[in-house]
């Protein structure tokens, strides 16, 4: 097994870890995706030798959280030399996520009434 399955497991014999196991695999999951999303923009893996005297390399990365239905994430936003990458992954200066907005929304469109989603 591996440390997913082994932690989820865990976390499934213990209730009150099940939000914190999903949370932190949302923040791993996001901040694995905003890494790949930079080296798609720049062209380059970090390190490679095609990214030396690109013009454009990483700069570095900012924190910044966000509110989910399993609690605050800290996100990783890496950062490029020019300054032209901007992230798509998340809505910029966005600090909760609209679950039960989008939710609501969902099932008025399918026929639900007001009442009976109250």
């Amino acid at each position: 097994m591996n440390d997913f399955t082994k932690n989820m497991a865990q976390a499934l014999f213990n209730q009150d870890k099940v939000n914190d196991f999903w949370r932190k695999e949302i923040q791993t999951a996001v901040n694995q995706l905003l890494e790949a999303e930079l080296t798609a923009f720049l062209g380059y893996d970090p390190y490679a030798k095609s990214g030396w005297n690109s013009g454009n390399s990483r700069n570095g990365i900012y924190y910044r959280k966000v509110d989910t239905q399993f609690g605050q994430i800290e996100i990783q936003v890496p950062r490029d030399r020019n300054g032209e990458f901007h992230q798509h992954t998340l809505p910029d200066y966005k600090q909760h996520s609209d679950v039960l907005e989008s939710m609501i929304i969902k099932l008025y469109a399918k026929g639900v009434t007001t009442r009976e989603i109250a």
